[in-house]
């Protein structure tokens, strides 16, 4: 192909498109309307007037739906607003203010997190705005590395804590195996340090086949007895409404009792008319049910991205099961040039070095797709960019 007139061809159709966030598609989004209809004048909910303050761990049944969505018991988990970051950062507030058995994060001379790259870059900015100094991990294709992390451990005193995509990692979909994440806790229940598993189970019930069985941390940490050690997120912002879904945090009683105090002087309490309704919704529509007609929505967008990078023969490429990402591995050092050149053509994508942090891709090779959003027309135009863009930069460093 001469990509450089495919090149100037593309150019003059001024196009834009974006593939730089993992944002649910307006008819995902559709699925759900039915959120808007429930009955908004039922204000009475699980013995308490959802109008009201109070309830802070949520609404009984609506932690039952989070334990259902997280994979793992109700006992565990908290409802909370519409946002797991928000409760990632109040909790890494806590850690910073209080801490967890010994003594306030901001008393030490220096905290360190373990990030398994390539990784998700709101973690990293997370880290960075608390000043958290944060250690890359390499993943294995089912998970971090157990012999690095646990020689990092071992080496770095001021490692406090790791975060872990476990299901469907964004961006490189991989789900972590058994045998990992039992390495995992294995590691954690042993170290000097009060050391944490931030489990960030994003994408628990994101399946696109339907094999979508995973192991449920805590019952795994409860027979180690070290379920102190996790502290899992999730929400419902990819299956109802990503700006009016339901947050969750889940974490063993002895951490809830240690954190409830600094949470209540957060919030006096949850949006419990959000909970509710989304109660009332999933009481009527099946979970498993909705989310197969995601994946029906979902699963083409993948098979078009996966069908055109086969068409080509550079680079490597993830096949995830789940999730919202894929990622493309270019040659060393080609990651910035193949972004740029798409940006030319008016295709956003995640800048190069977001999979890691600092934003440090040292070997400039790692590109994130993110498929949902856009139509499949646009997709495909979109690919056809980003495919030019491959072989123009592959061509030009030859």
């Amino acid at each position: 192909m001469d990509y450089l007139s495919k090149f100037e061809e593309l150019k003059s159709k001024e196009l834009s498109l974006d593939l730089t966030r993992g944002k649910p598609s307006s008819d995902q989004l559709d699925l759900s309307n039915g959120l808007m209809s429930s009955s908004e004048n039922d204000f009475l909910y699980d013995g308490v007037d959802i109008r009201n303050y109070g309830e802070i761990k949520g609404l009984d049944s609506c932690r039952e739906l989070g334990a259902e969505i997280l994979g793992c018991s109700k006992e565990y988990v908290w409802a909370g607003g519409n946002s797991s970051l928000s409760l990632m950062s109040q909790f890494l507030s806590f850690l910073f203010v209080e801490g967890i058995g010994e003594g306030p994060w901001n008393s030490k001379k220096r905290v360190s997190v373990l990030c398994p790259v390539p990784g998700y870059d709101r973690h990293f900015n997370l880290c960075e705005k608390f000043g958290i100094n944060m250690i890359p991990v390499s993943l294995t294709g089912s998970g971090p590395d157990l012999e690095e992390v646990k020689r990092l451990i071992d080496s770095d005193d001021s490692i406090r804590g790791m975060w872990c995509v476990p299901k469907y990692s964004n961006p490189t979909g991989e789900i972590y195996s058994h045998q990992t994440i039992d390495g995992l806790l294995e590691i954690f229940s042993k170290t000097k340090n009060k050391t944490l598993i931030f489990w960030d189970n994003a994408y628990a019930v994101h399946d696109l086949y339907d094999d979508s069985s995973f192991d449920d941390i805590f019952a795994m940490a409860k027979t180690k007895g070290c379920e102190d050690v996790v502290i899992q997120f999730g929400s419902s912002s990819k299956i109802t409404f990503a700006s009016a879904g339901v947050a969750f945090i889940a974490m063993s009683l002895n951490n809830q009792n240690m954190f409830l105090p600094f949470y209540s002087s957060l919030i006096i309490g949850p949006d419990k008319l959000n909970q509710a309704r989304h109660v009332r919704f999933f009481n009527q529509v099946d979970l498993k049910d909705h989310m197969k007609r995601h994946a029906e929505i979902i699963k083409p967008k993948f098979d078009l991205v996966i069908n055109k990078l086969k068409s080509q023969n550079f680079g490597k490429w993830t096949k995830p099961k789940g999730g919202y990402f894929l990622l493309f591995e270019a040659d060393k050092g080609l990651a910035k040039k193949i972004i740029n050149l798409a940006s030319e053509l008016g295709l956003k994508l995640t800048p190069a070095g977001a999979t890691h942090p600092y934003g440090l891709d040292e070997e400039d090779k790692f590109i994130r797709i993110a498929p949902t959003a856009c139509s499949l027309d646009e997709l495909d135009i979109a690919m056809d960019v980003f495919l030019c863009c491959i072989g123009l930069a592959y061509e030009q460093t030859q």
